[in-house]
């Protein structure tokens, strides 16, 4: 089997332990992954604390920073297709994505390469004639960059990006459910010459790696991409370092489509909602919200194409949908649609596991309009599995999308603008597409509420998120200070 090695202080190094690596396709081991326990991690923290101060980093200008972050993003797209087989291989992720993906997520790096060098401070214009105040924009220090198996590199990006432009120095952390390309990474992040310990990537448990990193004194920013059970460990480890934290979780989004909607668009955008990706992300759209009157005809066209999807090896370009990521994950998709058509929900397609091996799960509807309590319409499946209410008017829309815990996504199609604007100010999400569904981009912050976190990623907001200010007076008289008991 093929071994990968952590990355830490500029050093490709073994961890602690090992620990094997399963290729969903075919439910086999393929390779063994380094398991960082606690002392990797602390010494992973450590450089990264070095690093933060070492004139190789500290010394550098924002402006070579960013020429620091276009040398990556060379690098990245110029072996985006053997970054984007090993993705494949590691996750399951069909070959078509992972490639289209991996060769965007440069254009990140670019974007903040080109944002390092113009997050200003400002001068104020302050009620004392002797003084000059102006305010200073520092790293904020070590990151903990935490990331799912699913979109590791875009997650990667979102969270490096910023914090390298601003001068910070990160530990990021693999997923191990799927750390390949994350390591595979590291080589890119050693050749474009960052300082070492400026970036370390290792990987490993909960216990005894992400607890212990999440935990330690020397991080002071929490960056987490994951579901809510684990972001709760993040925030009670994050008190006790007292590190700031964003947390980018999971959805239960809502795509509402009126009876205006342009019907083709709006069914070809709620395929790529839920079964791209094999329906593993933290934006899909798996709670259509349709009008009556459209239901039948929309629903029939659906199940046409989820019937139709070529479901088969990830690493082929004419795959559209590929296997789950772990047979634990399938495990519990099966778990809910048993259950949610056992509290009365109709099946409409799909349901069930493929006789082939690896971790293949059926592309998934359920009509859960008499239902909207059912399992599958309030608990996040991350699988591609479809659930499907019913209403009449605009405003029983509005309150079925805003009916969950989660407020990450919605989706919007109506040819009326004016309904549109509407729709836009009621729903409760961080993110709402109008007649399009899950476009991104560099510049657009993204991020939720409620279950589905806090904090922002992309754009300059996530950038500042990774300073601090500090404040400067300078006296500009040549007079003694007088009284020194009053404050100035």
């Amino acid at each position: 089997m093929d071994q990968f090695q952590q990355y830490i202080d500029g050093d490709f190094q073994n961890g602690s332990d090992t620990f094997e690596t399963v290729n969903p396709a075919n439910g086999e081991p393929w390779a063994l992954m380094p398991e960082a326990r606690r002392e990797d991690v602390n010494n992973a923290v450590a450089s990264a604390a070095r690093a933060l101060r070492d004139p190789k980093w500290a010394g550098l200008s924002a402006t070579q920073r960013g020429k620091l972050l276009y040398r990556l993003a060379e690098l990245l797209e110029k072996n985006a297709k053997a970054v984007a087989e090993i993705e494949t291989r590691d996750t399951g992720k069909i070959i078509r994505e992972t490639s289209a993906q991996i060769n965007y997520v440069a254009d990140f790096y670019r974007y903040y390469a080109g944002l390092a060098d113009k997050m200003e401070g400002a001068h104020l214009p302050i009620d004392r004639p002797d003084m000059e105040v102006w305010l200073k924009r520092e790293p904020v220090g070590v990151v903990a960059a935490i990331v799912p198996w699913n979109s590791q590199l875009f997650l990667s990006a979102v969270k490096l990006g910023p914090a390298l432009a601003a001068g910070c120095t990160v530990v990021l952390k693999a997923s191990e459910d799927g750390a390949a390309p994350v390591l595979t990474f590291a080589r890119l992040i050693d050749e474009a010459g960052f300082p070492p310990g400026v970036v370390n990537v290792i990987t490993g448990f909960g216990p005894e790696c992400g607890s212990v990193l999440a935990s330690h004194p020397q991080v002071s920013r929490v960056a987490f991409t994951g579901g809510p059970e684990t972001a709760r460990h993040i925030v009670r480890h994050c008190a006790e370092n007292l590190a700031s934290s964003s947390l980018e979780l999971g959805g239960k989004s809502p795509f509402v489509v009126f009876e205006d909607a342009d019907i083709g668009s709006a069914t070809n955008s709620q395929i790529s909602a839920i079964f791209a990706a094999s329906g593993q992300s933290c934006v899909a759209g798996s709670r259509l919200i349709i009008q009556r009157s459209i239901k039948e005809a929309f629903i029939e066209r659906l199940k046409h194409t989820a019937q139709n999807v070529i479901v088969d090896d990830p690493s082929d370009m004419r795959t559209e949908v590929g296997p789950l990521c772990t047979l634990r994950q399938r495990n519990w998709i099966n778990e809910v649609v048993e259950s949610t058509i056992d509290a009365g929900a109709k099946l409409v397609a799909g349901g069930a596991n493929i006789d082939r091996p690896g971790f293949f799960f059926q592309p998934t509807i359920l009509d859960c309009s008499e239902h909207p309590d059912a399992p599958s319409i309030r608990m996040e499946l991350f699988g591609p599995v479809l659930s499907v209410l019913t209403f009449d008017t605009e405003e029983e829309a509005v309150e079925m999308a805003n009916d969950t815990e989660y407020g990450l996504a919605a989706g919007v199609f109506t040819r009326n603008l004016a309904r549109a604007h509407r729709m836009i100010n009621q729903i409760d999400a961080g993110v709402v597409w109008v007649n399009s569904y899950r476009a991104v981009s560099p510049i657009v912050p993204f991020g939720g509420h409620g279950l589905s976190g806090y904090g922002r990623e992309g754009g300059i907001e996530a950038a500042l998120e990774y300073t601090k200010v500090k404040s400067v007076w300078l006296n500009t008289s040549e007079d003694t200070i007088p009284d020194p008991f009053l404050m100035r």
